[in-house]
């Protein structure tokens, strides 16, 4: 949802209607999965991907009919065999995929996005229906299912799907509900909400780190105790930047909202008390920058608490990637965060250093 915002918000002040484009099934090669999103204005301007740039194009003539009458549209596209190229696309990419394109604007309060664009101003999980299939009149093809207290009512409002809209937040997973006897099926999408980041130490060479965690749409949070670096204005791209003591971080933040961790004051009482209190939160990946040398100083004042890290830290942070500039280093540590929240090999653990200090 977070390349959508900028050209929903411009299209809802000024009273535009907009198509949004949900892909529902893909076979084959596809650039993207079921669940993706693209938004597209009457102008013809977009934003998200729902193919490299290839499909993009034909997939906007097709939204300005549905901008015009409100109806939703289905769009397949199947590059599987020579004949995709009699159609001027050329594109080889081997797949098949079906999109819906469904209406968004004044005519029905902008919805879904107004539901989703809350949510993920307030970090809050939650998913929505579609129906994709039916042969039940008052619930048509392209009805909305919201989950209860949102702000339009949903023709579905029957236990089966708030369950299943539920479970799609909670797992955040896609998923479909089939009616009674096949009367109708509805397309479940939950929110992808961006990970939250904490920084521990707000220095120079967390500048590169921030940008790319933006570009990520990762959510960053700087902490340092140090007022010359605990400036909001070094960081625009970071969603927060606070000025606090490294004893008091338990007290200054909601440790366990975030995904990730990351210790690179670059002092070292600072540190150790950054990892004392990360020792004793429930954030899943902590990474340590700095040489073995000094990790191993620090979990070893760290005592009984290095144990509470076990399998969670990543020191010394970062992909062996190789490169020792700042910028390098950020790549370093974001590919292995990235890595780590997507459950892809290569995201290593620290296992022989507190095992040594335990002994």
């Amino acid at each position: 949802m977070g390349p959508l915002l900028p050209l929903f918000a411009r299209e809802r002040a000024a009273g535009r209607a907009l198509a949004l484009g949900l892909l529902l099934h893909t076979a084959g090669s596809t650039y993207r999965k079921p669940g993706a999103l693209i938004l597209i204005a009457a102008g013809g301007e977009y934003a998200g991907l729902i193919s490299g740039g290839c499909l993009e194009g034909d997939l906007r003539e097709h939204a300005r009919k549905v901008i015009e009458t409100g109806a939703p549209t289905f769009v397949r596209y199947d590059l599987r065999s020579p004949d995709e190229l009699l159609f001027g696309l050329g594109l080889g990419c081997e797949g098949a995929m079906e999109i819906l394109l469904l209406y968004t604007g004044p005519k029905n309060a902008w919805q879904p996005l107004a539901h989703l664009a809350e949510a993920l101003t307030a970090h809050t999980a939650t998913a929505i229906g579609v129906i994709t299939e039916s042969t039940k009149p008052e619930a048509p093809i392209g009805t909305l299912a919201l989950p209860p207290g949102a702000a339009r009512t949903s023709v579905l409002a029957i236990p089966a799907v708030e369950s299943a809209l539920a479970r799609a937040a909670s797992e955040r997973r896609v998923g479909w509900v089939e009616g009674e006897e096949g009367t109708w099926k509805l397309f479940v999408l939950p929110l992808a909400l961006p990970p939250r980041i904490l920084l521990l130490g707000a220095g120079p060479d967390a500048v590169p780190l921030v940008d790319l965690a933006a570009r990520l749409g990762w959510k960053v949070t700087l902490v340092d105790h140090r007022p010359a670096y605990a400036v909001a204005s070094h960081f625009p791209a970071a969603a927060s930047v606070i000025l606090a003591r490294a004893p008091e971080l338990d007290r200054a933040l909601a440790l366990d909202d975030f995904a990730a961790a990351v210790v690179m004051s670059h002092h070292l009482p600072s540190d150790l008390a950054y990892l004392r209190a990360l020792a004793a939160s429930a954030i899943p990946y902590v990474g340590l920058l700095g040489p073995a040398v000094r990790r191993d100083r620090l979990l070893g004042e760290l005592g009984a608490d290095a144990q509470r890290l076990r399998r969670r830290l990543h020191a010394p942070v970062g992909l062996p990637l190789g490169g020792r500039t700042p910028e390098a280093i950020a790549l370093a540590i974001a590919a292995e965060i990235h890595a780590f929240l997507h459950g892809a090999a290569g995201s290593g653990v620290l296992e022989t250093a507190l095992t040594s200090v335990a002994k």
